[in-house]
C-alpha cells in the first residue's frame, strides 16, 4: 500500500497514526499509545497538543521486531 495513493475520494492518503491508531494496531489502551509514541521509537510529528507518528518509522519498527505479520 503507497501513502502517496490517493483513496476512493481522491484525497491523499495520511502517511501519520494518532495516538489512538496505534492503541488499535497493537491493541493497547490510549495511554500506553501515548507513553509509547513519546518513548523516541519513532519519528514523530507535534501539531500543537496533538503527537503524529510516522506510518513507515512504525511499520519499519514492527517488521525490525517481526511483528508486521499481525497487522495483516
Amino acid at each position: 500500500m503507497s501513502t502517496n495513493t490517493p483513496n476512493e475520494k481522491g484525497t491523499p492518503q495520511s502517511r501519520t497514526y494518532t495516538e489512538n491508531d496505534i492503541a488499535a494496531i497493537l491493541g493497547i489502551g490510549r495511554a500506553s499509545a501515548y507513553k509509547l509514541a513519546n518513548s523516541g521509537l519513532f519519528k514523530t510529528i507535534r501539531i500543537g497538543n496533538m503527537i503524529r507518528i510516522s506510518q513507515k518509522s512504525f511499520e519499519d519498527r514492527l517488521k525490525s521486531e517481526g511483528l508486521d505479520d499481525e497487522m495483516e
